[in-house]
């Protein structure tokens, strides 16, 4: 059964067909990746792409992601399919930006940050923000796994970034909501609750003044939710149109029959509800600032505590395609930043960093012990380690960090790849190889049996 208030809202709401729209949500939610096309060249054999994504794909059956290779090196991400309209708003809003600054505010797990961060390209930096800490390590993980390397990750309440003033072109507000576009799950249906949804709705409001102020004149700010309550989605732009001046941005949907126009006092939003779209529940708009100062950022730099060394920089260019300026170290760790190291300084002033960039190694005396988000980065030189292609069993046991057999090894530094896509180093030090997988991210489950039956099956693309 659905909440009762929530069945007589919807009855409400002229643009929805109730009826149809519950009969929907009670069948489970499709389950769809979006593929890395930087680190992957395959596509899942005989699968219905999604309409909105270059890049998107339905699958059949939910597979094992814990037990498929590709996944922990980044080659897909599994994102909820209207979720990935993301794609065709930017390319309609800001696509051929240069040098463009992105804000990801609400970004955990990292399905948006990930889809941002290839479209941003070398285009420019995104800033992947979550404000609760455990979730803010889960996106960076995602982040790392991703490796474009254009994206740093922080966590830091919406309100850090006022401090920020005129800094972003595009910022993303996927914000908290009451989930009624996910009540297929019978968890979040039986959580919801009107007072939750007046909270949402309040809350919403909050942050997204909190992080206006950062955003450029004429930048753009993208507003989400995956719920269908008018108070958390339409009423909301319209109370943010009438507070800062912002106008409403119509995106052209003519492609699309099966998403509704959402017309409310001048505002234009857009619902996805499921029944008309193969996908869980979602409302976007657009607005774009009208007032801010327009000029160039004035960045505050402290004194420059970048420790780099000559030696330092001699290693990183053996490693990675590298800009000099990109180039940090603190402490014992180099690290290839997502922006010049002096705008990097700056915001350290503002934001709690988590995630400059790619750790690329620690130093050692006379040498250095490559680490994991390196092996990930798709800038990493081919040519940098010598490497071997695991099967699919061996896979399995390096991600369970366990000790694995290499036949004929070479001494030090190994890269271990799977289907041509680096999985991460171990060290033959003549005894035994060692495993250098992070701990915290290891299998922990016992593996199933038949567990390859139960994976993507792929077209390669030579």
């Amino acid at each position: 059964m659905f909440p009762a208030n929530f069945t007589e809202r919807l009855k409400q709401q002229k643009y929805i067909d109730a009826v149809h729209l519950e009969e929907a949500l009670d069948r489970p939610s499709p389950v769809s990746i979006r593929i890395n096309p930087i680190k992957w060249k395959g596509t899942p054999k005989k699968l219905e792409c999604v309409s909105w994504s270059d890049y998107g794909y339905y699958l059949e059956t939910r597979p094992l992601f814990t037990f498929d290779p590709l996944f922990h090196s980044g080659c897909y991400y599994p994102q909820e399919a209207s979720s990935m309209f993301i794609e065709k708003v930017y390319k309609q809003v800001v696509n051929d930006l240069a040098d463009i600054r992105v804000l990801d505010l609400c970004g955990a797990p990292g399905g948006k940050s990930t889809h941002l961060s290839f479209m941003i390209g070398n285009k420019g930096l995104l800033v992947a923000n979550e404000v609760i800490k455990s979730r803010a390590g889960i996106l960076a993980e995602n982040i790392t796994k991703w490796g474009i390397g254009n994206t740093i990750v922080t966590n830091n309440d919406p309100a850090a970034f006022s401090r920020q003033k005129d800094y972003f072109n595009l910022i993303l507000v996927d914000a908290p909501c009451s989930g009624e576009g996910m009540f297929s799950d019978l968890t979040v249906r039986n959580e919801w609750s009107a007072e939750n949804a007046l909270l949402c709705s309040e809350r919403q409001r909050r942050i997204i003044l909190d992080v206006w102020p950062s955003l450029k004149e004429n930048g753009i700010l993208i507003y989400s939710t995956c719920t269908f309550n008018p108070a958390e989605n339409e009423e909301n732009i319209k109370w943010l149109s009438e507070k800062t001046g912002a106008d409403s941005v119509t995106l052209d949907i003519s492609e699309f029959d099966n998403i509704q126009e959402i017309i409310y006092k001048g505002i234009i939003g857009y619902g996805f509800y499921p029944g008309k779209i193969n996908g869980d529940g979602l409302f976007i708009a657009v607005v774009k600032k009208t007032d801010g100062s327009s000029g160039v950022t004035k960045m505050k730099v402290n004194k420059n505590d970048n420790q780099l060394t000559g030696s330092d920089l001699k290693t990183a260019e053996k490693l990675i395609d590298i800009s000099q300026n990109r180039l940090y170290r603190h402490d014992d760790i180099v690290y290839d930043l997502s922006l010049p190291v002096e705008e990097y300084i700056s915001l350290k002033n503002y934001l709690r960093i988590i995630k400059g960039g790619t750790a690329l190694y620690k130093t050692r005396k006379d040498d250095f012990t490559p680490l994991h988000e390196l092996a990930l980065s798709c800038r990493m030189k081919k040519d940098a380690f010598p490497n071997v292609d695991l099967d699919f069993h061996q896979a399995i046991s390096f991600l369970k960090k366990e000790n694995i057999k290499i036949k004929d090894a070479p001494m030090g530094w190994i890269l271990l790849k799977y289907s041509g896509v680096n999985l991460g180093f171990v060290r033959n030090i003549g005894s035994r190889v060692n495993n250098y997988f992070p701990t915290e991210w290891r299998i922990r489950m016992n593996t199933p049996e038949n567990v390859q039956i139960r994976q993507i099956d792929w077209n390669i693309l030579v």
